[in-house]
């Protein structure tokens, strides 16, 4: 299950305009570098985790495969979006830091 954290940093960087959704406009995105992070919900079809673990190995951008399509996109204030892109380095540093256990300062 995705921290509640995570989600709430996730909507953070959706009003600021710093995330893009779906496969092609993430993918487009990372050959564009302006990708930090990659969330993938652990539900998306075995070939698209397959295709952003290859993305992500390749252009050596963080992966997390954590959470539901539904909740994340919920996060997001989209529908049915399996994979997210994060476009901020700052906000991507510290969801990686409470995925691997860290705490937000404050």
């Amino acid at each position: 299950m995705i921290d509640n954290k995570i989600l709430g940093l996730m909507g953070l960087a959706a009003r600021a305009r710093k995330v893009c959704f779906g496969a092609d406009s993430v993918a487009l995105q990372i050959k564009k570098k302006k990708v930090y992070l990659i969330i993938v919900a652990k539900d998306a079809s075995d070939r698209t985790k397959d295709k952003f673990r290859n993305i992500s190995y390749e252009y050596e951008i963080p992966i997390i495969i954590e959470g539901e399509i539904e909740i994340l996109s919920k996060a997001i204030g989209k529908s049915n979006k399996a994979i997210i892109g994060i476009e901020d380095s700052h906000l991507a540093s510290e969801i990686q830091k409470i995925n691997n256990g860290g705490e937000l300062i404050g």
